[in-house]
């Protein structure tokens, strides 16, 4: 019987070598799949400004339908109360705030912020406008039920900007958390005119009457957005982000009325 040829140290170190080489193929295509698998099914909770209601709906159903595995949960109030909630370490992975002054305030908290929308204040008076509100002067007369946001809200802040701008004092019957509050307020008859933003007054349609506010006595209000550094799914908070200043997301935020960056 011939004897097997006996493997010398080179074929021996040879054959290890592709065998490994074999083994690691498999486990490394494995390692590659798994964050990109973790990107895809990422639920992030964003938080965003109570006037970003119906377009941020709209956006996150485009979201998740272009980033399948991907789910978005909204967590909408007054700019000043997601401040809060960030600051108290509120679970959540990026934050859309209704002014650039809010969102300064969190720079140890977020990542760089982008503006990505800009709003203006309208004057919502009562269904068919029975008080014949014209311009912002006529909010000072005291048989007229005023209601604005509270300084600490953005809105709330713009209208006493440009009220005192003008010289007009009002002395408003409520003072509410958010816009939508506002909006609320005279869309239901507790209030006869408030301060709000162009898209939440169209957005009511009929409910209420809308009386433009001319550009020079008016105030720009600017959305800046910004990934949270407490995520959990910082890469996929920051896509997001910045998928906002992307043409699908603007083009569903200026369908809602908001202005360009």
């Amino acid at each position: 019987m011939t004897p097997t040829p006996t493997r010398t140290p080179a074929r021996r170190r040879a054959a290890t070598a592709a065998l490994t080489a074999a083994l690691l193929v498999p486990l490394a295509a494995c390692g590659d799949a798994k964050p990109a698998a973790e990107a895809e099914g990422a639920h992030l909770t964003v938080l965003a400004a109570s006037s970003l209601t119906d377009a941020f709906k709209a956006a996150g159903a485009a979201y998740e339908k272009a980033h399948p595995g991907t789910r978005i949960t909204f967590s909408f109030a007054g700019s000043q109360e997601l401040a809060a909630q960030v600051k108290q370490g509120a679970p959540a992975d990026a934050l859309v705030t209704a002014d650039t002054r809010t969102m300064d305030g969190l720079k140890a908290e977020t990542g760089d912020a982008t503006v990505i929308a800009k709003n203006r204040l309208v004057i919502a008076a009562g269904k068919g406008n029975p008080f014949r509100i014209d311009e912002l002067g006529d909010l000072a007369d005291p048989g007229i039920k005023v209601v604005l946001a509270a300084a600490e809200v953005p809105v709330g802040r713009y209208g006493r900007q440009i009220l005192d701008a003008q010289k007009i004092e009002v002395k408003p019957v409520s003072q509410e958390p958010n816009v939508r509050a506002v909006l609320a307020k005279v869309e239901l008859g507790e209030a006869d005119a408030g301060l709000v933003y162009k898209t939440d007054s169209a957005k009511s349609g009929d409910k209420v009457a809308t009386v433009e506010i001319p550009d020079a006595q008016n105030a720009v209000a600017s959305y800046p957005a910004a990934a949270l550094k407490q995520s959990r799914h910082g890469e996929a908070a920051a896509a997001f982000v910045a998928w906002l200043s992307g043409p699908e997301a603007q083009k569903i935020l200026q369908d809602a009325g908001f202005q360009k960056a």
